[in-house]
């Protein structure tokens, strides 16, 4: 997320009540805004499939523990290329987003190349509290992928305990939620600390891109056994192609600055 000048307003993509979904594009990258000069979203117009921007490929590190997901939610659709991403590359995962605004699911429709939903895609357009706070979908996620942000991505737009409660209580056995925290600097602490109450392990990643601090968290602490990690790694970086051993050398730095 950083900041680039929107372009004109589509009415088709500017229903009252929800802040207008915009484009520009720039040097074969286009951007998406939500009406202001904040990127809520990139896609690269000659890899429309892949990720343009390093902290959305790095909510991807759940990829070390999961390898074989079957229910991967996402909260905050952006550029939907975390969606894409995933129901494309694992075809035996339901894959589920959710957006509140609907400017946001009609422009990735039309120029992000979002998939009409079907029997493994569901996009919903919904407030992603009333999403984790609903029993019907407790215990049914291996993965929840959260980047919430409003037009002004001063921080997450949901980060309190109670949502965070919400979140863990989505994820089955074993399960792990990635998350963006971006925004002003009392916001990490906020987001930490709220994380932390309620998750059994929390682990963050080395600020990237314009101050995108990527989190993991776990509803079960797993053992990190480094050597495997950088195997799986190496299987992530082949049949991804995303840079999965940078992640795990920013585990191991985080293990080694948090536990002494």
């Amino acid at each position: 997320m950083s900041a680039k000048s929107p372009t004109v307003i589509d009415p088709r993509f500017a229903q009252p009540g929800h802040p207008p979904a915009t484009i520009d594009e720039f040097e074969g990258v286009r951007f998406l805004h939500l009406g202001t000069s904040w990127v809520q979203g990139a896609m690269r117009l000659a890899k429309p499939d892949t990720i343009e921007l390093e902290y959305v490929q790095m909510m991807m590190m759940w990829t070390l523990f999961q390898s074989a997901p079957r229910h991967v939610v996402q909260l905050g659709l952006g550029s939907a290329a975390l969606t894409k991403f995933t129901y494309a590359r694992f075809p035996d995962a339901r894959v589920t987003a959710v957006e509140l605004n609907p400017n946001v699911i009609a422009i990735c429709r039309a120029l992000f190349g979002l998939p009409e939903n079907d029997a493994r895609l569901d996009v919903r357009e919904q407030d992603a509290m009333d999403f984790v706070l609903d029993p019907a979908n407790h215990g049914k996620a291996d993965v929840l992928q959260v980047d919430l942000y409003d037009q002004d991505a001063r921080g997450p737009v949901l980060d309190s305990e109670a949502f965070y409660q919400g979140c863990l209580d989505c994820l089955a056995p074993g399960g792990v939620m990635t998350a963006n925290v971006f925004g002003d600097f009392s916001n990490y602490d906020k987001n930490f600390l709220n994380m932390e109450q309620v998750f059994d392990a929390v682990v963050w990643l080395p600020e990237v891109h314009d101050a995108n601090v990527v989190v993991v968290a776990f509803r079960d602490a797993p053992q990190l056994d480094f050597s495997v990690l950088y195997e799986r790694a190496g299987e992530i970086k082949r049949r991804l192609n995303l840079p999965a051993k940078n992640w795990v050398n920013g585990l191991k730095e985080w293990m080694r600055d948090h536990q002494g």
